[in-house]
């Protein structure tokens, strides 16, 4: 059994209203709903603090809690959510971004049976295998380091694992073993909520990633490993374009 919030803000610097954006004749944030609805999910919501999201909501079925405009992040308003319905301390919530249209339901229930089947264990999240050399130097692609029991060692922006013997004119020549992080989260209520009121930390405001916080004050994060990177989501006009062709050809 596992929840799933949705958090979704009118606001947005490079795609302002992207949440109603219409593919294929349905706001953005209802593919969303939809695909988290056939993850298997116990309840699926739609967590925002716009009324314009709100309304579409309602409008195709959606269970949607109006929160506050306050929330420096979706998790702040996930946890809000968690605390407003009464989530028991031992249920697992997922965060999944209301601007991921094309996000697999498979994806969403393997994230949620990987922090299920451990139950020492805070937050889930994925990563996956990092296929070119733009995309490891790249800093908007999050690297992300686990262990060999899939725990998250460190998050960053630069080029890690750095080959130290692979390398020409200061280049890397290889990047074996590199995972690009995959935005969405499993965790435990009870761990949502602690992480909710920590103050950020060092290394979260160095590197400017959120979950930096969670590994700095001692949360245990397991990482699910994918095959490939997920369909990307909706960050831009260009990107809006590109989901509306890959949807019109599914």
């Amino acid at each position: 059994m596992f929840h799933i919030v949705i958090p979704a803000r009118y606001a947005s610097t490079r795609l302002p209203g992207k949440m109603l954006a219409a593919i294929r004749g349905r706001p953005m944030i209802q593919w969303v709903w939809d695909r988290a609805r056939a993850s298997g999910a116990t309840r699926v919501v739609i967590a925002t603090d716009d009324e314009r999201i709100r309304a579409a909501a309602a409008g195709f079925g959606a269970d949607c809690v109006l929160t506050s405009a306050a929330h420096a992040s979706g998790t702040d308003r996930v946890a809000e959510v968690a605390r407003l319905l009464g989530f028991a301390p031992g249920d697992v919530v997922l965060n999944v971004q209301g601007d991921e249209p094309l996000i697999e339901p498979r994806l969403i229930a393997d994230l949620a049976a990987a922090l299920r089947d451990r139950p020492a264990v805070d937050i889930a999240t994925a990563a996956a295998p990092i296929r070119t050399l733009v995309e490891f130097l790249d800093p908007n692609c999050v690297k992300a380091l686990r262990g060999n029991d899939g725990q998250a060692l460190y998050f960053s922006r630069a080029p890690v694992p750095w080959p130290r013997d692979h390398t020409v004119g200061g280049q890397p020549t290889r990047f074996d073993g590199a995972l690009r992080h995959i935005g969405i989260y499993a965790y435990r209520a009870r761990s949502l909520l602690r992480f909710a009121e920590l103050p950020p930390t060092p290394l979260e405001q160095t590197e400017k990633l959120e979950q930096l916080r969670a590994l700095e004050h001692g949360l245990t994060m397991h990482i699910l490993t994918l095959q490939e990177a997920p369909e990307a989501g909706v960050d831009t006009p260009e990107d809006l374009e590109r989901v509306r062709t890959k949807s019109a050809a599914a």
